[in-house]
């Protein structure tokens, strides 16, 4: 039952169970500043919640919080780059291995669409060959995984935020799986318990800035859903300002 969709955008009710839990909990911490769905300020990404609070003479603190339902959904964005980046650079030279052999062996692959021979392609599927295609498949699952499944890396290589924090049901939690520099939030008899504390991390003041202004969009799009208020009526306001 956790697991129905509960909106158009595919979210389940565990996800939006987690992220009201995250929200809550931020604010008992004293994070005055929250929104869902916050798009991070250098990067592609999005934060289920993003949070901010002052820190005395300080410029602010600001947290990330990832909520995880599901253990493909949290190895999926655990990805390392380096990793996955060696694994792709020794798949790509079993490739162009494959190609030169195949070139020699097939030389009917060429395919004339260029002025100069050296610099004609080849249709090296026409052979349907079998190891080349395997290696075809893992240059592509690499790539996706290079590009699409390196989140909690990328959020902290870019400094998104001081503090990172997945959110994760009691059953899912794994400390070795808990990525580095994040803390992990459990769930716990209805609410959210500290299972590892994260690493701090610097900003600068301009970036934590950054960081408000980006809660204070999100949570105005929110309200502006909830009172109606679309874009053809903002549109329209200014110009008869």
């Amino acid at each position: 039952m956790d697991r129905r969709l509960t909106n158009r955008n595919g979210e389940t009710e565990a996800h939006a169970r987690l992220k009201q839990s995250a929200l809550i909990w931020a604010q008992k911490q004293c994070y005055s500043a929250c929104a869902l769905e916050v798009t991070l300020p250098r990067c592609r990404y999005r934060a289920d919640v993003a949070a901010y609070r002052t820190s005395g003479k300080q410029s602010g603190v600001t947290a990330i919080f990832e909520c995880k339902q599901a253990m493909v959904d949290l190895r999926r964005d655990n990805g390392c780059a380096s990793t996955t980046t060696r694994r792709l650079e020794k798949v790509h030279q079993r490739r162009q291995t494959l190609e030169k052999n195949l070139r020699v062996h097939y030389p009917a692959l060429r395919v004339a669409d260029s002025l100069f021979a050296e610099f004609d392609s080849h249709n090296f599927a026409a052979i349907d060959h079998r190891g080349y295609k395997q290696v075809v498949r893992q240059m592509q699952a690499l790539q996706n995984r290079l590009f699409d499944c390196t989140k909690f890396e990328t959020l902290i290589r870019y400094r998104c935020a001081n503090l990172f924090f997945l959110v994760l049901p009691n059953e899912l939690f794994r400390e070795p799986e808990i990525p580095i520099g994040w803390g992990a939030l459990v769930e716990s008899n209805g609410e959210l318990i500290v299972a590892r504390k994260p690493i701090w991390h610097e900003t600068t003041a301009e970036a934590q800035l950054l960081f408000l202004h980006r809660i204070a969009a999100a949570g105005t799009r929110v309200l502006n859903r909830a009172l109606d208020i679309t874009f053809e009526k903002i549109a329209t306001a200014r110009c008869r300002s």
